[in-house]
């Protein structure tokens, strides 16, 4: 339908996550309307990602090094180890602020429709670290979803024998939500994590 070199594009574009056809569509003729330039910096851009960005050695996070920046840096508390699916969970924990330790990226979540078990996750690179680096606390932040609750489920099964704290992160209610438009398993959640409040 299209000029081969359009199709081509569209179609490139549809094998992304979370572009359809119609979007992969706007997208190519988007970067056809676009100065050269500004198509090839964008070429350029991604050339650039895929020869210097790799998986840090240690957590898998995104490197362009040996190691991540968290890995190098002496500051954060080798003791506490937050478990992750992906290197973006980790961008959305340290935005909090909130956590001063190091982080180890599983790559994925068990799901057995899409045929992902514990051996295609860096579990074994993840029980290789533990003595090795002193942890003490495991604290699992995989999604809340039924893929990230059977990984968080195996990983305490496997690591409560080591002696270890192993904690999952709250989840519950946003702020500013409303309780009506909750669904029953956040609502249950919210309810589930509740704590005391402090009247002082």
């Amino acid at each position: 339908m299209y000029a081969d070199a359009v199709q081509a594009v569209i179609d490139e574009l549809g094998r992304l996550p979370g572009i359809g056809p119609k979007s992969a569509q706007r997208l190519a003729f988007h970067l056809m309307k676009l100065p050269t330039e500004d198509v090839l910096r964008l070429t350029a851009a991604i050339d650039e990602m895929k020869s210097r960005v790799r998986f840090c050695e240690r957590c898998f996070n995104v490197a362009e090094a040996e190691f991540c920046p968290v890995c190098v840096d002496d500051r954060r508390d080798a003791s506490l180890l937050c478990v992750v699916e992906e290197p973006r969970d980790v961008v959305a924990v340290e935005r909090t602020g909130g956590f001063a330790g190091r982080y180890h990226v599983l790559g994925g979540a068990i799901s057995p429709i899409e045929g992902i078990g514990p051996d295609q996750l860096r579990v074994r690179e993840l029980l290789s670290r533990l003595e090795q680096e002193g942890v003490v606390e495991v604290i699992l932040a995989t999604n809340p979803n039924i893929e990230g609750e059977a990984t968080a489920m195996y990983l305490a099964r496997l690591l409560e024998p080591l002696g270890l704290a192993v904690t999952k992160i709250a989840s519950g209610l946003p702020v500013g939500g409303d309780l009506e438009y909750a669904d029953e398993l956040t609502l249950g959640r919210a309810l589930e994590g509740r704590r005391k409040l402090d009247g002082t």
